[in-house]
């Protein structure tokens, strides 16, 4: 399945889409902390101890957003 989402108005790569809502990681004190926005109003923080689970979770938490997109892509459309 393409990752690529053809609307009314152009193309929408949804993989960039994702990962344009989650913020990179940064580290904050003994902390790698990162964001995602779910929408307009839901922003989440996670923060990990260990840079390895913030990336790794961070990649995953961009594949769950990714699905998320498609699937309210298709209920707009009515596929």
């Amino acid at each position: 399945m393409s990752n690529i989402i053809e609307t009314s108005f152009g193309k929408i790569d949804v993989n960039r889409m994702a990962k344009g809502s989650a913020s990179p990681i940064t580290k904050n004190g003994a902390f790698f902390i990162f964001s995602i926005r779910l929408n307009g109003d839901d922003v989440r923080e996670y923060s990990f101890t260990n840079r390895d689970r913030a990336v790794s979770m961070r990649r995953v938490l961009i594949g769950h957003m990714e699905q998320k997109l498609i699937q309210e892509t298709k209920r707009v459309i009515g596929v």
